[in-house]
């Protein structure tokens, strides 16, 4: 079975719930309130987000967090690399140095496909294409 983990599941929501409130600063308790998440996870979560910029943290009274873009902007393979790193159904997909078989592997040409696939299936979803 492949799958995402439960961090990048979060993740996601973390970043629809933004895409909701693009005109508000919004505290982390707010989101994992809403969202059903651990607040623990939600602040580990918002702060790969912010590294990644996907989402912008702002400090204060009236601090909390947004998106960086504008919700058609943001994808679902942004965040799944912001938080999984690059999508590989193969080691070899990422690095053919790794495989012993580079050069005459028959396989290799198959999950490059199946990678180039995915990525441009998540690539193709954006948080503003998400229902309200």
């Amino acid at each position: 079975m492949i799958k995402i983990r439960r961090e990048t599941d979060y993740a996601i929501r973390c970043v629809y719930y933004l895409s909701l409130r693009t005109e508000d600063t919004v505290m982390a308790d707010e989101i994992a309130r809403e969202m059903e998440i651990p607040r623990n996870f939600v602040a580990k979560i918002l702060q790969k987000l912010v590294r990644a910029g996907i989402v912008r943290s702002f400090q204060g009274v009236r601090g909390g967090f947004r998106l960086a873009s504008s919700p058609p902007e943001v994808t679902f393979y942004d965040v799944l690399t912001a938080v999984e790193g690059p999508v590989a159904m193969n080691s070899c997909t990422v690095d053919r140095k790794v495989c012993s078989l580079n050069g005459s592997c028959r396989i290799h040409h198959i999950w490059a496909g199946v990678k180039q696939e995915v990525e441009g299936i998540l690539k193709g979803i954006s948080f503003g294409s998400i229902g309200r």
